[in-house]
This record gives C-alpha cells, sequence and structure tokens, in this order.
C-alpha cells in the first residue's frame, strides 16, 4: 500500500508516473523468477524448523469459552492498546542497542516469554508471522501481494534467562527470514495430515513508521486516502477479526516511542480477560527491562504474571491471623462453652449423646477420682486405653481437668507396644487407667 500511495502521489503532482519498462520489475516478473528460483534449501530448512511439531496444535491460552468450529464464529474481536511510556521505551531500546539485538527481535522474545507463562509452561511454542516478502531491493517499488505468512518455533527452557532466550529467538528470526519467500502453502504441503494451521491463529506483528499520517494517509489535493486496516473497527474498541490471539509492537521512529496492541476473539475470549492479559504484559516487561540486571539474569520461569492489585488481594486473603482470648486452656473453653450453652449437644456417636452440662458432670466426677483417688498431681502423665466412645471423651477431658497430660493409648495396638508405652510412664512413677 505505501508504494501504491506513493506512485500515486507522484503521479499526481508531476502529472506523470516516471517508470522505464527495461529496468523496473513488474509483479509478473517475480512470478516468474518465483517458478525458477531453487527452493531446496527453503524446503529443507522448513520441513526441519517444523519437524516433530503438530501444527494442528492449539496453544493453551486462557480463553473463557470453548473453540468453535469455523462456520460458527461471529469473526467479532476486541482490541486493547497500551503506550510503554518513556521509561519503558528507553529501557526497551536501550537493551535493544547494548546487546546487539534489533527491537523486532527482542519485542519477539518477548512475547515468546510471556505465551510461555501466560500457557502455564508450554515449552513448545508456534506462532504466526507476517513478512512483507521484499527479500531483494529491487522488489522494493514494485507493487504486488508479497507478504507471506511464516511459522516461528521457539522451543525454549523454562530455567533459561532471558538473556539466552533473546539470544536463541535472535537466531530463530534470522533463519526464518533467510527462507521466508517459501510459500506458506508449501509449508504446509510438508503436513498433509494436519487439517488446520492453527499457529496461524496466535500471532506477532511488529511495526516501525516514521509518523502515522506518512505511512497511512495521503492527500491528493484536498482529497486524503487512508489505507485501510486489516482489523475493521467496529465501535470504540470493538473489531473484526478471525484471529485468536494477535500480539503488536508498534515502534514511532520519530518519538523513539513504543506501544502495543492486541486483538483478540470475542468468541474466546471476554474483554477483561484482554484487558488483563494487557495488562500481565506490560506488567512482564516492566519486570524485565528493570534496571536491576538480576532480573535479567533469572530463569524465566520465575517471572511473575500477578499483577499488584492481586498480590495485595492475595496477602489480604492470607492474613489469617486472629486474637485469641487469654484464657487458652481447652478445660477453660469447655466450662465456658457449658456456662453458655449448657442444653446443647456437646457430643454426639450413633445414637449415644450428651448434653454440655451432662457431659462436665461426668468429667467432674472421673477428675475427682483422679485427684482423691488415683493422687494424681499437676504435670502426671496418664495414659487412657479405651475405643472410640463418650467414655473416651469423658476421660479425656477428665484427665486434662485434673492437671494431667492425657496420653492416648490404642486398644488395637500390639500387646508388647502398650507395654512398652506402659513402662515408659510406669519409669516416671505414672498412672495407667
Amino acid at each position: 500500500m505505501d508504494v501504491f500511495l506513493h506512485d500515486l502521489n507522484q503521479a499526481y503532482t508531476a502529472g506523470e508516473l516516471s517508470t522505464s519498462d527495461d529496468t523496473i520489475l513488474r509483479y509478473i516478473d517475480y512470478a516468474t523468477i518465483e517458478k525458477q528460483m531453487s527452493m531446496t534449501a527453503a524446503s529443507m530448512y522448513w520441513r526441519d524448523t517444523l519437524r516433530g511439531y503438530s501444527i494442528n496444535h492449539s496453544l493453551p491460552l486462557p480463553f473463557d469459552r470453548y473453540r468453535l468450529s469455523d462456520e460458527r464464529r461471529t469473526g467479532l474481536g476486541i482490541s486493547v492498546s497500551f503506550d510503554f511510556g518513556e521509561d519503558l521505551s528507553r529501557a526497551f531500546l536501550t537493551y535493544s542497542l547494548s546487546n546487539g539485538i534489533t527491537p523486532e527481535q527482542l519485542a519477539l522474545a518477548s512475547y515468546f516469554a510471556f505465551m510461555f507463562k501466560l500457557t502455564n509452561g508450554e515449552c513448545d511454542l508456534c506462532i504466526g508471522m507476517n513478512t512483507h516478502g521484499r527479500y531483494k531491493e529491487e522488489l522494493m517499488s514494485v507493487i504486488g501481494l508479497f507478504v507471506n505468512n511464516i511459522p516461528l518455533r521457539c522451543q525454549l527452557d523454562p530455567h533459561w534467562s532471558f538473556h539466552q532466550l533473546a539470544e536463541h529467538v535472535k537466531e530463530i528470526f534470522t533463519n526464518s527470514l533467510e527462507y521466508s519467500y517459501f510459500p506458506l502453502q508449501r509449508i504446509l504441503a510438508q503436513h498433509p495430515n494436519a487439517t488446520k494451521p492453527v499457529f496461524l491463529d496466535t500471532s506477532f506483528e511488529f511495526q516501525s513508521y516514521k509518523c502515522k499520517t506518512d505511512k497511512n494517509e495521503v492527500m491528493i489535493g484536498n482529497a486524503r486516502l487512508v489505507a485501510t486496516p486489516v482489523s475493521i473497527e467496529i465501535d470504540a474498541d470493538e473489531i473484526m477479526s478471525e484471529f485468536d490471539f494477535v500480539l503488536t509492537i508498534q515502534h514511532d521512529l520519530d518519538t523513539d516511542q513504543l506501544s502495543c496492541t492486541i486483538n483478540a476473539s470475542l468468541d474466546l475470549f471476554d474483554k477483561i480477560t484482554v484487558d488483563r492479559m494487557s495488562q500481565r504484559f506490560c506488567s512482564m516487561l516492566e519486570q524485565l527491562l528493570n534496571i536491576n540486571d538480576n532480573q535479567m539474569k533469572k530463569s524465566i520461569y520465575e517471572l511473575s504474571l500477578v499483577l499488584p492489585d492481586e498480590i495485595l488481594l492475595m496477602k489480604s486473603m492470607n492474613n489469617t491471623q486472629v486474637l485469641f482470648p487469654s484464657v487458652t486452656c481447652i478445660h477453660h473453653e469447655f466450662v465456658h462453652q457449658v456456662m453458655e450453652h449448657p442444653q446443647k449437644v456437646a457430643v454426639e456417636l450413633d445414637d449415644q449423646s450428651l448434653t454440655y452440662d451432662e457431659l462436665l458432670y461426668y468429667v467432674q466426677v472421673s477428675s475427682l477420682n483422679l485427684l482423691n483417688e488415683q493422687r494424681v498431681l499437676v504435670g502426671d502423665i496418664i495414659c487412657q486405653c479405651v475405643e472410640r466412645s463418650i467414655s473416651m471423651v469423658i476421660g479425656m477431658m477428665a484427665i486434662v481437668m485434673a492437671g494431667g497430660v492425657y496420653c492416648p493409648l490404642s486398644p488395637r495396638d500390639p500387646e508388647h507396644r502398650l507395654h512398652a508405652l506402659y513402662r515408659l510412664c510406669f519409669d516416671w512413677q505414672r498412672y495407667g487407667i
């Protein structure tokens, strides 16, 4: 479209379009050249790149709804944008310059890191990316459809640092662009069993421009011609989009500022989910490009997509500290419950039950027996060996109320074990009941 608008503006201004039939290529010339080109190296590269990968595999993004068949999809989408701001843009471009990586490659590495976290640790990621297809200088001024969509596959290690991931993505990006002239149809033909290239539904784009007016429109007299965007806007934030999830990074070369736009299908996502994902991506970038270089050295699995307000919410939910009264002895709390609810059921087993008042009576009788008859002293260890029953509860509370230390023994344990435990208590001149 840029070439067309340039030629149209030149023809209108000069009254003619300066061309030479002998020197300028036409699209039909490119089509002929393409048929004569050797595609062997490109074919081998794409076959090796996608070896072992199922192009029917859909990335497990946080969808709000199940995927519909293409015939049942509405085609409606949502668009959410945010600016990096001066500080984040400066940090992004500084990192790019100091590490010998282009802004586009850095943006792609960030996108893969984001996809890794967003898919809960998916390590084999494959997304789509449009290339302009003008891989030769002489093709830059030719009007025609050169755009080719290529798969970008990244097999990452969760323990890599972001530095390592960026270097890996740089290599992937460079190699893929070298063979980007290989048509998508021929890439897909290498996988005859695949029903649909799902990787195209999750895409990445990077756009650099001088200024929006120069890129998208041209004035012809009093008329203004505007290049139509790929996504047709319906409302303030609703668009027509056939893809599941497309992340676009824009770089304004005039101001050296960056921005991000996420287009997502409303057939799969709610608006609030897309808003949250854009906030998570921005938060992740701030972590990665923090001035503190220790963030860059961390493994990418340590990156967090949790937002500040969610951290506060989790802290408030986990703040389970409760102030208890100063009286903490269990028998004191038991007596307090007897005074509050004397007629309520305190203990129940099968068809037997005791109210708090009744339970207190039997506990007091048993504790008095321990104190007066058994001569139990405070701190004595008292063993109780009974089956699970209401009597067990009475005995336990009586021991505690008498000041003893409750030691439960199970009658189902072997006899030698019971004797061994009892001897331990007997050695200290304790009592068993």
